[in-house]
């Protein structure tokens, strides 16, 4: 791979950037409340703006697995993965209508305080424990990520690239608490922008017109949005795109503690739902612009696929080899693309750090201990600067696992799904108990897991790519020929369906098992007949009101008579 040294210019870009961040953390410790109560460090005292809120909702997830992941799946596969944009649309008003008015009623720290009031505390430890697990095992992946292209830009060991991303994160985070990281994620998602737009850019430059990128690409049969295939294997169709888009979604936006925490740092739950609906256009521009991103670099390499004439080792290098090879001779472009790299991953890398700290005191520690209310904010220090490092140590397994998209997605479908169908059985029904809830979840993960990590599978179909251009006489391989039939058909399964499956299995289990499998609801061992309408989502709640009023007005007329 072409390797490159960071002029002047980019090393200021650079260093500007690692250097803000840090000012920014260090700032916000030392200012307002200094970060002394835990609802100051995890909340930001409740009473935050909407707009930094919700490109924090965009920040958070959509990192350097979105600018590199997504550029390198519609450069190899195709436009059609921008479809998966509506399900964000559709799936909107779906988490700020009937699943945020609980979370942000109860004002809870931790978003499995909920399960506990629902159906019981063996339910929130499981799915605690959980979240704890595809959160750390997301970071490792998005903590590679920017490693690849330092490597590829500037020929900086891994090692030494994830050191320098991990340990400046943690360190801002740890210091700054939810404010910090706010602000930073604001300042970091501008930079990604500025790198995605830089690379459409120069690409339009480099070809003489913003519309020579759709002219090749439809010649290269990138533009093919056709695939209305109802065939699971398919990579990407409008069915898999949709459906498998709204309940990856869903399974962030509307019960991912992650996010719900943002939610909860402003003040009413009409700027809460305001949060939601500004971060979907910023969420929805920055994926529109990363897939025509991938579109621009296919239309510069049609005739030289840097893949097939080894130039690159892997699909997820494609944009940073773009960077090093056509605009590394623009002083400060490089720098300011890498910065963007940067800055996506600080990001989500930052939120998860005070993230978990969040549940691992409210769900760990005042769990088990007894602890002096003066050493709660320095214990919740010490968690967010522990998972800082954590991270580090599982970054260098991201790479066993795949490209850096698929790995993302792989993690997220299988256990996002199945723990979004806990919080909606719970949101949505009254009959779901804890012991149907928690075999339907074991039994759902273990599923969706058996699903993604199982083998062998087929190597994906790739859209065909030419070296006919290339310097060297190069001839590209022969793939193998494979019959499909060959292969396990769960290992067909395309990742995309990873979620929505997770989420009807533990939907059906849960609801069969809880049926036939009767057990006490919390409320009724409290000696209530009726739940707390405040549990559920507000269409069910509002029926719950009514049938309690209309069982008190039966009361009452009742005494009225005798």
């Amino acid at each position: 791979m072409v390797q490159s040294v960071f002029g002047v210019w980019d090393y200021v870009i650079m260093g500007a950037t690692m250097v803000a961040s840090i000012v920014i953390g260090v700032y916000f410790r030392f200012s307002g409340g200094k970060q002394k109560t835990n609802e100051e460090y995890l909340l930001a005292d409740r009473n935050m703006a909407v707009f930094p809120v919700a490109v924090s909702l965009m920040a958070s997830f959509m990192s350097a697995i979105t600018l590199l992941g997504v550029s390198a799946e519609n450069y190899y596969y195709g436009m059609q993965f921008m479809a998966i944009n509506i399900s964000y649309g559709i799936a909107t008003p779906i988490a700020s209508r009937l699943y945020l008015p609980v979370f942000f009623g109860l004002q809870k720290t931790s978003t499995y305080e909920y399960l506990e009031l629902r159906f019981g505390p063996n339910l929130r430890m499981l799915a605690s424990l959980t979240y704890t697990l595809q959160m750390i095992l997301y970071n490792g992946i998005v903590l590679y990520a920017p490693a690849i292209v330092l490597e590829a830009v500037t020929g900086l060991d891994r090692l030494i690239s994830i050191l320098v991303v991990g340990l400046a994160c943690t360190f801002y985070s740890s210091l700054g608490g939810m404010k910090a990281v706010l602000f930073t994620d604001l300042l970091q998602s501008f930079l990604m922008f500025g790198a995605v737009f830089s690379v459409v850019v120069f690409a339009s430059v480099q070809l003489g017109g913003f519309d020579k990128i759709f002219m090749y690409a439809k010649e290269g049969g990138r533009l093919d949005f056709s695939n209305f295939s109802f065939d699971l294997t398919e990579r990407n169709t409008w069915w898999s795109l949709n459906i498998g888009g709204l309940i990856t979604y869903l399974s962030l936006y509307a019960v991912n503690h992650t996010q719900v925490q943002r939610l909860m740092t402003v003040s009413t739950l009409e700027r809460s739902q305001a949060c939601l609906w500004w971060s979907w256009p910023v969420l929805s521009v920055l994926s529109v612009c990363t897939c025509i991103s991938g579109l621009s670099i296919f239309a510069v390499y049609r005739d030289c696929d840097p893949l097939a004439s080894h130039a690159i080792a892997a699909s997820d290098q494609l944009m940073p080899y773009y960077v090093v090879e056509a605009m590394g001779r623009v002083p400060g472009l490089a720098g300011l693309f890498v910065a963007g790299i940067f800055s996506a991953s600080l990001s989500t890398i930052s939120a998860s750090c005070n993230a978990l700290a969040a549940v691992t005191l409210s769900d760990y520690v005042g769990r088990w201990c007894k602890v002096n209310d003066s050493y709660i904010p320095w214990l919740t220090k010490l968690a967010a600067c522990g998972y800082g490092l954590l991270f580090l140590a599982l970054a260098f397994l991201a790479e066993h696992m795949g490209g850096v998209l698929q790995a993302a997605m792989t993690i997220f479908g299988a256990v996002g799904g199945p723990m979004f169908a806990v919080f909606t059985l719970g949101m949505f029904t009254t009959f779901a108990n804890e012991r149907g809830t928690s075999l339907a979840l074991i039994s759902g993960m273990a599923f969706t897991l058996w699903m993604n990590f199982g083998g062998p599978r087929p190597p994906p179909v790739r859209l065909p790519v030419s070296v006919d251009g290339c310097a060297s006489n190069l001839t590209l391989p022969v793939a193998d020929a494979y019959n499909p039939s060959d292969y396990f058909y769960l290992y067909r399964i395309s990742y995309l369906w990873t979620s929505p499956i997770g989420f009807l299995w533990v939907l059906l289990v849960g609801s069969v098992v809880s049926l036939v499998w009767r057990q006490q609801q919390p409320w009724e061992k409290a000696g209530r007949q009726d739940p707390d309408p405040a549990l559920f989502t507000p269409p069910l709640a509002n029926r719950l009101r009514c049938r309690a009023e209309h069982k008190t007005a039966a009361q009452m007329d009742t005494r009225i008579l005798h």
